[in-house]
């Protein structure tokens, strides 16, 4: 009898070695080495593999006819907003989040509104059964009888499922759960979640079915498995927020069907997820009035400007290296916004904590925060309020200049329509637009003018 080869693969990157190893030496992770079982080349299924009779003909673009089908309204407005406009037909979508965040919930909500407009769909589900599926929709009231359910792992199973029931969405929760009987290793790891998804994904475009496979995630919040998964697919949705708060936000940061970067919010109460239609409204509620380390900044999440509030917390240091801790932004921009204030403008902030927050969960990738970060710092620092009805748009330069930043009339625009007075922004974005009357704009050029018109010096 032949001796069965193994070989060991990185359950982070997919990097194989014949021989264990502590630190893989593909991503420098440690102790992600597994040992699988070595199957020949002619004994692993062929995965798009067709006929030369088969295989289709390069067309000219011009020529390529377009999807018949629309897209599908799935009946909740800010995940349409995430999508693009809804789901489009043959897509494959990942959906990924902590555990207990709610994407699960969001999907069986998402299936009872289409099965209401008539869409037959498939859930799948290798982590319950059918009855606790059950338990949970009727809990969320969404019971139909175009929704099916199965409890299955099988790749090969599902495949026929889908043939026999032909639906319009197939979810599929979660990916490391589903295994192919032809890999040899078991689920979850590399081999298996590449391979399922490279199935999958033929299944999604062979019969025009939309599907979506449900991702965990990683201590590091990155999706589990091969880097490769998130190539493969159309569409990447991250599901953020603390378990122990009620606001959720999904966020697109890969979809080749709209925007990336677009964020739909919504709340989790006991019947579900409730969709937040003005996230702005929600990230300033409770907001503390004439309190030193707090400013409020317009940022645009894909399509949609979001007013949020920053707050800053400037202490004395007990330690020989102060801390500098921030939550919702970059920790390595709030340093360089700190050094322009020391050397810049004076401000001695060696022997100084910083704690840098942003209200809401939400997090804050673009440069237009910067201004706002800078006052809140200062406040703090000084002990000295911002006005409540104030608002601070700008990118802050290494030399302390307040730089231009893109789409401001509708940062402006969301700001009035939120009842705040002024607005401190760079000179050069008050050219060529018309501002609303009753909303005051103030143009300065450095760090420290509008230091001046924030905190009077």
């Amino acid at each position: 009898m032949a001796k069965m080869k193994s070989k060991f693969v990185c359950q982070e990157c997919g990097y194989e070695s014949p021989k264990w190893m502590g630190r893989c030496p593909g991503c420098q992770s440690w102790n992600t080495m597994v040992e699988e079982r070595d199957v020949s080349a002619s004994k692993m299924p062929m995965v798009g593999i067709k006929s030369r009779s088969q295989r289709e003909k390069a067309t000219p673009i011009t020529k390529v006819g377009k999807l018949e089908e629309p897209r599908a309204d799935t009946g909740i407005k800010e995940l349409n907003r995430v999508l693009g406009g809804g789901l489009v037909p043959g897509s494959l979508i990942l959906v990924g989040g902590d555990p207990g965040i709610g994407k699960s919930t969001l999907l069986l909500q998402a299936t009872y509104q289409l099965a209401k407009r008539g869409m037959q769909v498939l859930y799948v589900s290798g982590e319950e059964s059918i009855e606790q599926i059950r338990l949970r929709a009727e809990r969320l009231g969404a019971l139909h009888d175009n929704v099916i359910v199965a409890s299955e792992t099988d790749l090969i199973a599902i495949e026929s499922l889908i043939e026999e029931t032909k639906p319009k969405l197939v979810i599929i929760d979660s990916i490391q759960t589903m295994f192919h009987p032809e890999v040899t290793s078991a689920p979850g790891s590399v081999s298996q979640v590449r391979e399922c998804t490279g199935q999958i994904m033929r299944f999604a475009k062979d019969w025009g079915v939309a599907i979506i496979i449900v991702g965990h995630v990683t201590k590091a919040g990155a999706i589990a498995g091969p880097r490769m998964l998130e190539h493969m697919v159309d569409s990447v949705l991250y599901f953020e927020g603390e378990r122990h708060h009620t606001y959720r936000v999904l966020r697109a940061v890969k979809n080749r069907f709209g925007s990336t970067n677009e964020i739909g919010v919504f709340e989790m109460k006991e019947s579900g997820l409730v969709e937040v239609e003005n996230p702005s409204e929600m990230f300033l509620s409770g907001r503390p009035v004439g309190v030193p380390g707090t400013a409020v900044a317009a940022s645009i999440e894909g399509t949609r400007p979001v007013l949020v509030e920053l707050q800053a917390l400037v202490a004395p240091t007990t330690f020989v290296t102060p801390k500098r801790m921030a939550t919702g932004v970059d920790h390595h921009r709030v340093t360089m916004i700190m050094a322009v204030l020391e050397k810049r403008l004076g401000f001695f902030l060696q022997n100084q904590d910083a704690y840098l927050n942003v209200v809401g969960g939400v997090r804050l990738d673009e440069p237009a925060v910067d201004l706002a970060m800078a006052v809140s710092l200062v406040s703090s620092f000084r002990d000295q309020p911002t006005e409540a009805h104030d608002l601070f748009i700008g990118e802050v330069g290494l030399t302390g200049e307040v730089r231009a930043v893109s789409r401001v009339e509708q940062r402006v625009a969301e700001a009035y329509n939120l009842g705040f007075k002024r607005v401190i922004l760079p000179i050069k974005n008050l050219r060529g637009w018309t501002p609303p009357k009753e909303i005051e704009l103030i143009g300065v050029g450095t760090l420290g003018e509008a230091l001046e018109v924030a905190l009077g010096g």
